[in-house]
């Protein structure tokens, strides 16, 4: 009979020391590690001086980050020389276009709270907007300054994966930026587009708009989605990553709406991180779940069957569940009978 592989602690420190990764991920974007690299300064005693750290530093830093796989490391001429894996070259070079320093820093503001998880997990404290109640248009800034890459990204993908020739008029719920009605009206001649978001946010997604030269084809309207009247006579409607954020009740509610807004044959998407329905993964959905605990909302992971039953029981008819992102972000759609 085999023995049966003992068991050790190695899975479990891994976990318990993960942040260390996410440290050393994100000293490097904050000192340009990636973007000394990419500009040839790539050995330790090189990014010690442009990162304004000791080449002691240096070493312990880049030993990490090669061993976490973000560089590669060849010797020559006596010493190391570093280069950037291929998807930090992409995205962390700050001089790129597709730069996303500003994402991989966005939830660097909830460390501490995160360390406090026991203790925010015990804590009644709830609300429904949560880490939105007191949101300033300096706040809105901050976040979409650390959002809008990643949600332009997100967009392009969107427009490449849905055919909305002949739309007319989509409303952006909770769109942010605007990222995605920026980049659907350039992509699809005629579709014009409304984002729907809070007062603060709404300032913001205007000077998104104006830098991206829509403002003849997306506007704003100020306000909460679970609580505006919804524009008529709109023929799609988009929902994107925000739904962890909003419990089922609040999901339904907007889904109701969203379909009594759409003129018949018109539909919806609903963009987000969603479980699968054994409810043991993903593990991206189960943590942005877990986050609405730091941000003291009512807010939860939803699953792809619960997110269909949502459009189902508001009327729409062919829902289905379309990967997006694989292993972060499904898409569920569906459309309005007629």
């Amino acid at each position: 009979m085999a023995e049966k592989p003992r068991l050790d602690t190695t899975r479990l420190q891994k976990m318990a020391q993960a942040y260390w990764e996410s440290a050393a991920l994100m000293a490097a974007v904050e000192l340009e590690v990636f973007t000394a690299i990419a500009h040839g300064h790539d050995t330790i005693a090189a990014v010690g001086k442009a990162a304004g750290i000791s080449a002691r530093n240096a070493e312990r830093l880049l030993t990490a980050l090669t061993a976490m796989t973000l560089l590669t490391r060849e010797d020559k001429d006596g010493e190391g020389h570093f280069a950037n894996a291929p998807d930090v070259q992409r995205f962390l070079v700050k001089d790129s276009d597709r730069y996303a320093g500003p994402w991989i820093l966005f939830t660097k503001p909830r460390w501490t709270a995160f360390g406090e998880l026991s203790k925010r997990l015990s804590s009644p404290e709830e609300n429904r907007l949560g880490a939105y109640v007191d949101f300033t248009v300096e706040d809105a800034r901050r976040y979409h300054a650390a959002t809008y890459s990643i949600g332009m990204g997100a967009a392009r993908l969107f427009s490449r994966s849905v055919d909305l020739k002949g739309r007319k008029l989509m409303l952006d719920l909770g769109g942010g930026s605007g990222a995605y009605s920026i980049v659907a009206t350039q992509t699809f001649p005629g579709l014009k587009a409304i984002v729907l978001d809070l007062p603060p946010v709404a300032v913001v997604a205007d000077e998104y708009i104006a830098a991206n030269k829509a403002a003849d084809r997306v506007t704003t309207l100020p306000g909460d989605f679970t609580r505006t009247e919804f524009p008529q006579g709109v023929d799609v409607v988009v929902m994107a990553s925000n739904l962890p954020q909003y419990e089922p009740d609040l999901i339904r509610l907007v889904v109701g709406k969203a379909f009594a807004s759409l003129v018949p044959g018109g539909e919806m998407h609903l963009i987000g991180e969603t479980l699968h329905d054994d409810r043991c993964g993903p593990l991206s959905a189960a943590l942005w779940g877990l986050n609405e605990t730091i941000q003291h909302s009512t807010g939860l992971a939803h699953t792809e069957s619960e997110v269909k039953g949502y459009l189902q029981g508001a009327g729409f008819t062919d829902v289905a569940v379309h990967p997006f992102v694989p292993g972060v972000l499904s898409r569920i759609a569906g459309r309005k009978p007629g």
